[in-house]
């Protein structure tokens, strides 16, 4: 079976920036596993899936648009320390949930803390970054009509209810 939309694909991969540094990589742990079409992967690496099967392999190279969007520089804030009250001790790494400016919810990461001033980033960490992936289709079958109404795959490898 070839990979396209309301399949569910398990693949392994690697995951490199243009370094050739490691971000990411399922060896030594389960395939990922998804519902083609359904936005769980990003858009540049599951449209470089489409029409191949089980065994195939592929590299492909995501430009920032068709992963984790451009960085913008809108998406970071310093804000007061009293922001973040009922948090004992803040840290660099830390993530919160915060507001978007659409409304929704997005999260941000602690940048920097001088004194009272906290600069949190909204940005996705790989945001602006060429993604560089290594994968092998594990493999491929037809979602069931429930993992499709969903939107996400249901058992081993997937969400259980």
């Amino acid at each position: 079976m070839q990979i396209a939309d309301n399949a569910v694909v398990a693949i392994d991969y690697t995951l490199r920036n243009d370094e050739g540094e490691v971000l990411d990589s399922s060896e030594g742990a389960q395939p990922l596993v998804y519902l083609h079409g359904a936005g769980n992967i990003i858009p540049g690496l599951e449209q470089a899936l489409v029409g191949k099967q089980a065994g195939d392999e592929l590299k492909a190279s995501i430009e920032p648009e068709d992963a984790y969007g451009e960085y913008s520089v809108e998406l970071v804030a310093t804000l007061n320390r009293s922001m973040f009250e009922g948090v004992d001790e803040l840290q660099v790494g830390m993530q919160f949930h915060a507001s978007a400016p659409d409304g929704g919810m997005q999260v941000v990461t602690i940048r920097d803390l001088d004194g009272d001033q906290v600069t949190v980033d909204g940005n996705h960490p790989l945001a602006g970054q060429r993604l560089n992936f290594e994968v092998k289709v594990v493999g491929v079958r037809a979602a069931s009509d429930e993992e499709v109404a969903h939107g996400h795959v249901h058992g081993e490898g997937g969400h259980h209810h």
